[in-house]
């Protein structure tokens, strides 16, 4: 691999060296709770077995950022949700971030559905949102002028937002870097022992010692747990989520996240913008044994195309752009499974199913007061340096601007998603410099667009040579 991925990233722990913390896992939640940490002033590493962050469960969602309106009531989530939707709404603009508060409807599309709309009223008015209102059939065709007649009325929840599922966690990580982390790839955690007050983790990579570890493994989890304690209080389940996603020309025919009126099991499928300028329909839930299956499968993959369509019948003469799958580390609970072992200085982070986005920030506050409720205090740090997004977002009414619109940028190496070689470029250095073409993907977008890198491939085989340990044109070759 090229030292030009290495800056600022350790690629050999220092067996020395004795950490506050050592977070297991560079997911959104791994990632926001690193940051959390540093913040507070305490020394952290964070260790992920892939050569990217956001690898695992992170990787493919819906990129809502929920209010809480529709969690348990009193439950662990609705409180995770509502402080991690405050500290976004408070850090997005000095970070950066995208937010397109669009608001969102839970739609009711039968006379049972209709039934039950007063009970998801009423609790988000006891999980504190307020401004949700139900709304008749007449109002919804004039905010929703799009979406079938069979649409008879909706909870409106003004609150609920879009944004970019990758560039936030980019960001937590950039930022807990930046002010003293320090991050190790390829690097998994194999083995630990615990003896006075210290843990010693073997990994693929040497050895690693800190006073505490926070387990944020995600869809694994469990299995660290039962590696590192000998011992699990919950088992994952994955559940598969698959979605379609709909050209640029159909970002306009939604004004808002169409949500389903949910079931016992899930929310159910979402219709909804990007702040990409697409329009995607997911996630289905399925339940599987495999952590790693992420493929998709025709029959799903038409069913939610119709069932699209039977909800925004304009849809049926939109072309799909593209299918993903994501699994979510369900469990047999409903809440997150947040657990401090004390004796052990252990902090087990799992069950963190669909709003792990919206919840990543506020669980980083409620792990730190865990922590810290054991007597572990640290000095915050003071003006703590800020890293500044990359713009991705196809939204000028934020007053942002992408790469290609300014007269310097130079060549454009992805046109179906505008990306520039400098954006490539910068993508490739630095503190989380992508190690894999997916990697590349969630930084900059490239091969995200229409032709699905059947264009634009070959050039990025060029610009990556050297940066990633599975090159591109590895594959080319290899059909």
């Amino acid at each position: 691999m090229s030292s030009k991925n290495q800056d600022h990233i350790s690629l050999t722990p220092a067996s020395n060296e004795i950490f506050d913390i050592v977070v297991i896992g560079a997911g959104v939640v791994g990632c926001a709770i690193a940051r959390g940490f540093v913040l507070e002033g305490a020394h952290v590493a964070i260790v992920e077995k892939a050569s990217d962050i956001l690898d695992g469960a992170s990787k493919a969602n819906s990129a809502i950022l929920h209010t809480g309106f529709d969690a348990p009531s009193g439950s662990l989530e609705l409180d995770c949700i509502r402080d991690g939707y405050q500290e976004y709404m408070e850090i997005h603009q000095e970070l950066g971030l995208p937010l397109e508060k669009t608001g969102a409807h839970v739609v009711a599309w039968n006379d049972e559905e209709v039934a039950r709309l007063d009970s998801i009223l009423s609790q988000a008015h006891a999980n504190g949102v307020a401004d949700v209102a139900l709304i008749g059939k007449k109002e919804l065709q004039t905010l929703e002028p799009n979406l079938s007649g069979n649409a008879l009325a909706a909870i409106s929840v003004p609150g609920e937002a879009i944004i970019d599922p990758w560039s936030a966690p980019y960001s937590y990580l950039r930022q807990a870097l930046l002010n003293g982390a320090e991050a190790f790839f390829t690097c998994e955690v194999e083995a630990g022992t615990f003896d006075n007050g210290v843990w010693q983790l073997q990994t693929s990579r040497g050895t690693l010692k800190s006073r505490h570890v926070i387990n944020c493994a995600g869809l694994y989890g469990d299995q660290i747990n039962e590696k590192l304690l000998g011992r699990s209080t919950f088992g994952i389940m994955p559940r598969k989520g698959q979605f379609v996603v709909f050209d640029k020309a159909a970002h306009s025919l939604v004004n808002s996240v169409i949500l389903p009126v949910p079931s016992e099991r899930t929310k159910g499928i979402v219709i909804f913008q990007t702040v990409f300028g697409n329009l995607a329909v997911g996630p289905t839930a399925e339940d599987q044994i495999s952590r790693r299956d992420v493929s998709t499968d025709k029959d799903t993959l038409q069913s939610l195309i119709n069932a699209g369509i039977d909800k925004i019948p304009a849809l049926k003469h939109m072309p799909v752009t593209a299918v993903y799958a994501g699994l979510r580390p369900a469990t047999e609970n409903k809440d997150y499974q947040i657990e401090l072992d004390e004796t052990q200085n252990w902090i087990t982070v799992g069950g963190i199913r669909s709003t792990g986005l919206s919840g990543a920030l506020g669980i980083s506050k409620y792990v730190y007061k865990l922590y810290s409720q054991t007597g572990n205090k640290h000095k915050p740090v003071k003006n703590p340096q800020l890293p500044k997004s990359p713009v991705l977002i196809e939204a000028s009414t934020q007053g942002l601007r992408r790469d290609w619109q300014k007269s310097d940028h130079e060549e454009v190496v992805c046109h179906c998603e505008l990306v520039t070689k400098r954006e490539i470029e910068q993508a490739l250095e630095g503190s989380l410099a992508a190690r894999s073409l997916a990697g590349l993907k969630r930084q900059t977008r490239v091969t995200m667009g229409r032709c699905q890198g059947f264009y634009c491939t070959a050039r990025l085989a060029e610009l990556t040579d050297g940066h990633f340990s599975n090159p591109i044109a590895k594959k080319i070759n290899n059909g």
